[in-house]
């Protein structure tokens, strides 16, 4: 559902292949086609790096965001619409993401390396190639808007955990360093 960028080496745009469905978030690769695709076969398929913009006909994938909120409503969800290109970002950065396998916890220790598993998500499955670091474990992220939850903000929500297909809804985040 969501990334925030807290650093980036390299924001590419690519053409993304039309008809998919790709979450903020998501490991990416490159079709044959040179079109980004989500991961589906983390054995065989090498990550580009992770989405950052969605590409979805039915929700918006926004940190906070609501499941039926529009960010864009001529786009219907779709942040690739009016270009037909996504940013990916690759080459390291730092990111905290709510694209993770629930396999990851509170107490997962950082500097584990993370894996994409078949659904475009970090995993700590070993299949394929290292594609991040995890920095913080599974948890509530702030949100910069002042409130009780952490620290004096409030919780960023999101849709957590990702289960069996379908992403939870626990409002977790873990903090990653980038290794493609």
């Amino acid at each position: 559902m969501a990334l925030k960028e807290l650093y980036h080496v390299v924001a590419a745009s690519r053409a993304v292949k039309s008809g998919v469905t790709i979450r903020e978030g998501q490991l990416v690769t490159l079709d044959s086609a040179g079109e980004v695709v989500a991961i589906s076969n983390p054995a065989g398929e090498k990550c580009y790096g992770i989405a950052g913009d969605t590409k979805s006909t039915s929700q918006s994938e926004m940190p906070g965001v609501a499941a039926g909120w529009q960010n864009r409503a001529s786009d219907y969800f779709d942040e690739t619409k009016a270009s037909a290109k996504m940013t990916v970002y690759h080459s390291g950065g730092e990111f905290a993401t709510d694209q993770f396998a629930n396999t990851i916890t509170d107490s997962t220790l950082p500097m584990v390396a993370l894996y994409s598993d078949a659904n475009g998500v970090l995993a700590i499955a070993a299949l394929g190639e290292i594609v991040a670091y995890l920095l913080t474990p599974a948890g509530a992220y702030i949100s910069g808007v002042p409130g009780t939850d952490i620290d004096g903000d409030i919780a960023l929500s999101g849709h957590g955990a990702y289960t069996a297909g379908v992403a939870g809804d626990d409002n977790e985040y873990i903090e990653i360093k980038l290794a493609v």
